[in-house]
């Protein structure tokens, strides 16, 4: 056995290992200085993190204190906007202005969260939109009137927070001073707002843990803050007033400023126009938590680092005695590194500088390359060597080389990129080349980036255009804007600015479906651009919304060509989703500098203004901004707030339209129609709030209340002991879409303990003819539960009867408009006979809208038509009415 192991070498290894003893505390001691080494990046690295953690709090707290900013700027000035209006109206008329009627004609928000007043010099409430005494005149202790009364201030008055003479609740007075024709005090304009008001705006998913939002005025002043904690509240985080040095600004403040003692980065930010701040308050600890994490992965990884170094040590310790070995694999090094250098894609060159008698460098040798570096010069390896490289250029490349050749050897190091133009059979390049000095020579590598900069050309394409149409994006209108207002500043000319947005687009999404929205998207795009002059410019900004930039204007002349070209070819109509052709209209609004704007921010709002006005002024059309624009708009935001507030305090009531049979005029159903009894206004119709309802979303809380009268009417004519028939309710493809109509109607069922036949939904047909599976689905629901479903006004949209009977219909309401064409020949008779052939061929039932008259109710019998609704039966009336209905049940003699 020992004869063996000395035949092995075990033993001669043993002893060459104990005479080596002082290469093994070598490489121990290596491995631990490595370990050191280690550690120390490690606890760096935590560090590094660390403040990387508190650098993004940092960065975060500054970037939502400036939008906090921005945004309490815009809220600022449109309260201030009103005021200047109604204070120049006021100094204009000579005090004749009354709120009360502004009020009325929801020229102003009748929120009481939003109150405006006007007082006398006296101090004596003049009107308000907020009902008063006459003879109120607390208004003259107020710290602002007497500001404004001893011309302490002359300009906008935002007060600290205070008690409401009238709500009793804590208020920020924004106020200005009136005055005579001469300048005397006249009396104060007084906006009253809650605090939560200012922070309205603030978006409630960038609060996190311990955050908070807070405004204030520059002299620390509170005005109000948000947290997880307070929603919009009265309280504050802070134990003390904090000062603002400056305008704007960010400092990590320990937790002894703050009732939870928790430390935090805060950022402020001044608003433009206005003495208020916006505060963001990050907590660093809820970041650093997973920091800690990481901490403690780092400690890990360390120790695991040194485990691995001390085995390592252990073994470089056995592979130093084998010396022979380092030989033989340096050699094989050296040719596998001559290997990949001869294989790479990169061209590599050894140069030495070749000097004149003044010892300027006038050239240089290659002494060395690989082969792509000798096909870069069209050349063999071997014919390549040892010659100069000016030999082998043009001078135009060569004195750039040798300009470049002489910064490297001088400073040591220089790296460029350069555009090879197409040169013979080689392409144009853009090349990257690294000149490094190697003791004294140079070291070169040349490296093709052709395709590098082709994919950041790519990517800078990507961050500016639109991805559905390949127009400019919102990205590079907002810099392109910046740009082009400079340029007529400079150049003194005007510039338009246009904001369309095609007329209902979101029917078509409803009815055919996303994708064919996007297939008429694309091709409005081609369309606006053909209409477009050469020096003119349009973007996508999102949605249906498309932004165009004319330059070098004349005249309003050229702005209004360009606007009626947009109207007439975006009114062809575009075939979509296969052949369904679809006319939309544009809704141009116009701003044009510098007359409406001097900056990108105001003239895209203005036109934005414009265009709403000249939507809801008949759609397919343009308007240039007016001032007078911002007031409707007021109007607008002021009647959706009036909309809301109606449904809060319930004042919708339900009308009811019966229908009867047709051969023997007996009631079978009655239709609800949703009036809003309006305060001041007296009961409005349908088509005065509706289209709000529709474009807000508040169509969905107003069906679920409209549903839950009638189930509630219901139990009340049980109650009366009546025999009972359906009553039908309308459902927009909105509320459809929304996928809550069916569990609303089952909750309303149950709660009233109603049979599911006594409710029978009416649906437009956008609703039956879109790809929506919510909408699919809830169509589905509600036969299922066992109500029926009429499809209302049918005939005036893209649905057939033959889908109808897909989606399993029980029967169609045609549109009054074919009623009402019955007696005017016989071709309108004839389309009417074969809609009832056509519906009851598939056993549908066929109702008869808007029936006026006793001819048209003939013809109608005479045509087999099933059911008729229309004034000539009964015009709608309040629920009281209906209960003589039932108890007559027939409503005209068979």
């Amino acid at each position: 056995m020992l004869h063996r192991l000395r035949q092995t070498g075990f033993f001669r290894n043993l002893q060459f290992a104990r005479r080596n003893i002082r290469v093994l505390a070598l490489w121990l001691l290596a491995a631990a200085a490595l370990s050191s080494a280690f550690w120390m990046w490690a606890y760096s690295e935590i560090a590094r993190e660390r403040e990387a953690v508190v650098l993004d709090a940092r960065q975060s707290a500054s970037s939502q204190a400036r939008a906090y900013a921005d945004q309490l700027d815009r809220s600022l000035a449109q309260i201030d906007y009103i005021m200047l209006s109604m204070k120049h109206y006021w100094e204009e008329t000579g005090g004749r202005i009354r709120l009360e009627k502004q009020l009325d004609a929801g020229l102003v928000s009748s929120n009481s969260d939003f109150v405006v007043t006007i007082t006398d010099r006296a101090g004596k409430a003049v009107t308000s939109t907020r009902p008063f005494r006459k003879d109120f005149s607390g208004f003259s202790s107020r710290a602002y009137f007497r500001e404004h009364q001893n011309g302490t201030v002359r300009g906008l008055s935002i007060s600290e927070p205070v008690i409401g003479l009238r709500s009793k609740r804590p208020q920020i007075i924004l106020s200005r001073r009136l005055e005579t024709a001469s300048g005397a005090f006249d009396g104060v304009i007084a906006v009253s707002v809650e605090p939560g008001y200012l922070l309205a705006f603030s978006d409630p998913t960038t609060i996190h843990g311990g955050d908070f939002i807070e405004v204030r005025k520059m002299d620390g002043t509170f005005f109000a803050e948000k947290s997880l904690a307070n929603a919009a509240s009265g309280s504050t985080q802070y134990r003390s007033a904090p000062q603002f040095p400056n305008d704007a600004g960010i400092a990590s403040a320990p937790g002894q400023h703050f009732m939870d003692a928790r430390p935090r980065v805060v950022a402020w930010q001044k608003a433009k126009n206005y003495p208020v701040v916006s505060v963001v308050g990050v907590s660093v600890e809820d970041r650093l938590a997973k920091y800690r994490e990481r901490e403690h992965e780092m400690r890990f990884v360390a120790l695991l680092v040194s485990a691995v170094l001390f085995l390592l040590g252990v073994g470089a310790t056995v592979f130093s005695t084998w010396r022979g070995q380092k030989l033989r694999d340096a050699k094989e090094v050296t040719a596998a590194y001559r290997l990949a250098t001869e294989n790479a894609q990169d061209a590599f060159y050894m140069m030495r500088p070749i000097h004149d008698e003044n010892d300027e460098i006038i050239d240089f040798a290659i002494e060395d390359c690989n082969e792509q570096g000798a096909i870069n010069f069209g050349a063999r390896k071997e014919k390549l060597l040892n010659t100069r490289m000016s030999s082998h250029m043009s001078a135009t490349f060569r004195d750039q080389l040798l300009s470049i050749g002489r910064i490297a050897m001088a400073q040591g190091f220089h790296e460029e990129e350069a555009f090879m133009p197409a040169h013979g059979k080689r392409p144009a390049q853009w090349r990257k080349r690294r000149l490094l000095r190697s003791g004294r020579g140079l070291a070169v590598m040349v490296r093709d980036v052709t395709a590098e900069k082709a994919h950041a050309d790519k990517l800078h394409q990507l961050a500016n255009s639109d991805a559905l149409t390949s127009l400019p994006n919102r990205h590079w209108l907002t810099n392109y804007l910046l740009v082009a207002i400079e340029k007529a500043r400079v150049t003194r000319k005007s510039l338009g600015v246009l904001f369309v947005d095609l007329d209902d687009f979101k029917n078509l999404n409803d009815t055919l479906g996303h994708a064919a929205g996007d297939e008429l998207l694309k091709a409005a795009a081609l369309r606006l651009k053909e209409v477009l002059r050469p020096q003119d410019s349009v973007a996508r900004l999102g949605g249906d919304e498309f932004t165009m930039v004319l330059e070098s204007i004349g005249s309003d002349r050229d702005i209004v060509t360009v606007a009626e070209r947009i109207v007439d070819t975006l009114h062809e109509p575009f075939v979509v989703a296969g052949g369904h052709r679809h006319v939309v209209h544009a809704s141009i609004g116009i701003s044009v500098y510098p007359q409406d704007g001097e900056d990108s921010d105001t003239l895209l709002k203005n036109a934005d203004i414009a265009m709403y006005a000249a939507k809801t002024s008949g759609k397919g059309n343009y308007r240039f901004f007016h001032e007078n624009l911002s007031e409707q708009l007021v109007s607008k935001l002021t009647r959706q707030a009036q909309l809301k507030q109606a449904l809060e305090q319930d004042e919708l009531v339900v009308y009811y339209q019966p229908r009867v049979c047709g051969r023997t005029g007996e009631l079978t159903s009655l239709e609800a129609l949703a009036r809003w009894r309006h305060p001041s206004c007296g009961v409005m119709q349908p088509d005065d709030f509706i289209p709000v309802a529709e474009e807000t979303g508040l169509i969905i809380p107003l069906g679920e209340q409209v549903i839950n009268k009638v189930c509630d009417q219901l139990v009340q004519w049980r109650a009366e002991g009546v025999p009972l028939v359906p009553v039908s309710v309308n459902v927009s493809a909105r509320q459809i879409n929304s996928g809550s109509v069916s569990a609303v109607i089952a909750a309303a069922l149950e709660r009233c303990g109603i049979a599911p036949d006594l409710i029978e939904v009416e649906i437009t047909e956008s609703a039956t003819v879109g790809e929506s599976v919510v909408a699919s689905a809830e169509l589905a629901t509600l036969q299922t539960m066992g109500s029926r479903l009429y499809v209302d006004d049918f005939g005036t949209g893209y649905s057939s009867l033959s889908q109808l009977r897909r989606l399993d219909m029980h029967g169609i309401k045609v549109d009054r408009s074919f009623t009402a064409q019955l007696t005017d020949g016989p071709q309108d008779l004839a389309l009417f006979r074969a809609i009832v052939s056509m519906a009851h061929a598939i056993d549908m039932q066929v109702v008869a809208e808007g029936v006026e008259s006793a001819e048209q109710l003939a013809l109608l019998q005479g045509l087999g038509c099933d059911e008729m609704q229309g004034y000539y039966i009964s015009p709608p009336v309040p629920a009281s009415d209906v209960l003589l209905m039932l108890q007559k049940r027939h409503l005209y003699p068979g």
